[in-house]
């Protein structure tokens, strides 16, 4: 097949959205590959040591911020967005305020995002083959050195709030991003404006202080890296401040104006919550074994932080809750567990419970 022309190539992104609908994303765009000031506030913020222990940051270093030395010859990055909120799990906010219940993150209740969207651009990938043949490809879904929100604002499928999570005037901000780098050079879409204006209601509702100043994101607070990135103890000083969080956070984004626009999961792997854990008691959760983890994690994002801090968060969110006899059993019952990141964190939660007042 010849090499696709110009007027190719404007048929194919006119096509886009229409074949990315019917693969479940819910907007599409395409963006150049200059990240030249993206790339010095990269710089700065690691220079800042706010990336905290993930190191692979510091590894990966510019070859986030330049596409086509990542995968040489990339011209242009399709940017596809995928809404993830679940629209039939517990209410947000009246499962923050039960201390007696685990709170995850809303992205990841259904299944896991890096095979629902990496499949969904594969699958978009081989459809363009189809219409301009053979041609230079790689599909990514956080599996690599990206910088996807600010390759998603110059593709125009949104901008970057003061949260540093990116929000669509259409959809809010809870939506997935994934990318296909190309060498096809397709017309480029014009970067999204921003629509804060005066706004900073993110920056309060932040229950760590993470969000710095506005556009400013120190990680090491970051509720999302303790409970998740984070592979050592949480720093007693902010084990309080989690709260009944024991895998990443919505705070910033449940008090965002813009979220009234946000649309529930169209994709039935991610509209389904799974394990019930949109508002399931820390005592139960406490209370699975490392095989009842591995087998009920099958398939869910959360599987990656492990058993180990998967018992580590829940023992923090057990000593931040009501001093109850429950909780307190529930602790005493992996006193000895055989983790010292175990055993330590449940220490420290059964002083706070018997500091406030619960007994065995």
């Amino acid at each position: 097949m010849p090499a696709p022309t110009a007027l190719d190539l404007e048929d194919l992104r006119r096509e886009l959205p229409a074949l990315a609908a019917q693969l479940g994303f819910n907007a599409i765009g395409v963006s150049g590959i200059d990240l030249a000031a993206d790339e010095a506030r990269l710089l700065e913020w690691l220079a800042a040591g706010r990336h905290g222990r993930m190191h692979y940051m510091e590894r990966h270093g510019t070859l986030r911020s330049r596409p086509a030395e990542l995968l040489p010859g990339t011209l242009r990055v399709i940017s596809a967005r995928m809404d993830y909120w679940p629209g039939d799990a517990a209410d947000a906010e009246t499962t923050l305020h039960s201390p007696s219940l685990g709170y995850v993150s809303r992205y990841a209740l259904g299944r896991d995002y890096h095979k629902v969207l990496r499949g969904a651009l594969q699958t978009l990938a081989g459809q363009i083959v189809e219409r301009v043949g053979a041609f230079g490809y790689r599909v990514f879904s956080d599996s690599a050195p990206v910088l996807e929100k600010a390759l998603a604002r110059n593709a125009r499928l949104g901008w970057i709030g003061k949260h540093t999570n990116l929000i669509a005037r259409d959809g809010g901000s809870y939506f997935f991003l994934g990318e296909i780098y190309t060498d096809l050079p397709l017309p480029i879409d014009t970067p999204a404006e921003a629509h804060c204006g005066s706004c900073e209601a993110c920056i309060p509702a932040c229950p760590t202080g993470a969000i710095v100043a506005p556009w400013q994101l120190d990680a090491r607070r970051c509720i999302s890296y303790l409970t998740i990135e984070l592979d050592g103890p949480i720093p007693e000083e902010l084990r309080p401040l989690l709260g009944n969080r024991i895998y990443g956070c919505d705070d910033c984004q449940l008090v965002c104006p813009w979220n009234k626009f946000a649309r529930s999961a169209a994709h039935p792997d991610l509209s389904r919550v799974r394990n019930g854990l949109d508002a399931t008691s820390l005592s139960a959760l406490f209370a699975w074994t490392a095989a009842e983890f591995d087998t009920r994690m099958q398939g869910s994002a959360i599987r990656r932080i492990g058993y180990e801090r998967w018992l580590r968060n829940i023992a923090v969110a057990l000593g931040n809750g009501p001093p109850v006899h429950e909780a307190l059993a529930a602790l005493e019952a992996r006193a000895d567990d055989p983790s010292g990141l175990v055993r330590e964190h449940v220490s420290w939660a059964r002083a706070q419970l018997l500091r406030r007042g619960a007994s065995g």
